[in-house]
């Protein structure tokens, strides 16, 4: 049993695709971000999933009712999905309570109450229930959206873009603090963002979205290591290709050198290219070497050294005890890694 199937989904603005085809289970008790950029339809998919728009054709299965397919479309208040936004959306005029409260009419005042308590308690508010949103921080009033988004035990829970009005200071203490409280109340989640850091910290597995489409789909780690595609690649990370040659036993021969890959590669015989990140390369001064720094930067712990390798700009740090020498020669060297070869 998946909380949420969604198969085929299809939808189109103005003759213009904006999910295309689009498969996602999530299973029980589990985290989904959807990751991309501005325009790639991951807002799009959270709306459909909501019942706030109607997709074109295929269908979603929130738990084992079917919300929608040709010729059903729930409304959103039949879904039994809570949802955080942006910008919290907390009703101004109401104190915390009566906003948490505001989804619970049909339970008696005293359950009412009692579910509002223990919300409080949930997110660590329980001196808070009388004041309004605006005599709160940042983090406070995400943490009463928190708490309202489940006060009424909802099967989903959709959070979009929820972190990016929070201040950087204390923005992955509330990540990790909001990801508890989700796991301690066992509810499924599709969260969207643009942020691979926050998606990193927040999620289970990572969808990433391009054109409407999921690129690839697992958890963090196997999407860094081990990407399917450039795209998938591009986004998760900083980095530049390189031409290389397979030369067997898993390593690569480029312009600087063999480079050794970590992982088994597929047995290609083609010329194609390598992406290489800037935890990967190394630079050191030595007697005649030809690497080029246009910047040097000291930002506390290290350096950074902005050089163009192949026509392409990257920045590569120096712990601070080691920085380079920049009035003799530089060479760099790609230390093995889980190398990321596309033919």
């Amino acid at each position: 049993m998946y909380s949420l199937s969604i198969e085929s989904l299809q939808y189109s603005y103005d003759g213009h695709v904006v999910i295309d085809d689009l498969d996602l289970q999530v299973k029980e008790n589990e985290i989904v971000c959807l990751l991309g950029s501005s325009g790639c339809g991951k807002t799009t998919t959270l709306k459909a999933i909501a019942g706030l728009l109607k997709p074109q054709s295929g269908a979603i299965h929130i738990g084992s009712k079917c919300v929608n397919s040709k010729g059903v479309c729930e409304p959103p208040q039949n879904r039994n999905v809570g949802m955080m936004f942006q910008d919290y959306a907390l009703f101004p005029h109401l104190t915390v309570t009566q906003n948490i409260a505001f989804g619970l009419g049909k339970l008696s005042r005293a359950e009412r109450q009692a579910r509002v308590d223990e919300m409080l308690e949930l997110v660590l508010l329980s001196d808070f229930g009388k004041r309004y949103p605006h005599e709160l921080s940042g983090g406070q009033q995400q943490r009463v959206a928190i708490a309202r988004a489940l006060a009424y035990r909802p099967s989903l829970l959709l959070l979009d873009e929820p972190f990016s009005n929070i201040d950087a200071q204390v923005r992955f203490q509330l990540i990790s603090d909001i990801r508890s409280i989700i796991k301690d109340q066992k509810v499924s989640a599709i969260f969207v963002s643009h942020s691979k850091d926050e998606a990193f910290a927040f999620s289970d597995r990572l969808a990433i979205m391009h054109n409407g489409k999921i690129e690839q789909l697992g958890c963090p780690t196997e999407l860094f290591q081990t990407p399917k595609s450039k795209v998938v690649a591009e986004f998760l990370g900083q980095g530049i290709y390189l031409d290389a040659r397979p030369s067997g036993n898993d390593s690569f021969q480029t312009k600087f050198g063999v480079v050794n890959s970590l992982t088994e590669q597929s047995k290609s015989q083609d010329n194609g290219k390598i992406f290489v990140r800037p935890s990967n390369i190394e630079l050191f001064n030595t007697d005649s070497g030809d690497i080029k720094v246009n910047q040097e930067r000291f930002v506390g712990t290290e350096y950074l050294y902005a050089v163009e390798l192949q026509g392409q700009q990257l920045e590569i740090a120096k712990p601070a005890d080691k920085p380079l020498d920049l009035s003799k020669p530089i060479s760099l060297k790609i230390k093995p890694h889980a190398v990321n070869f596309f033919s």
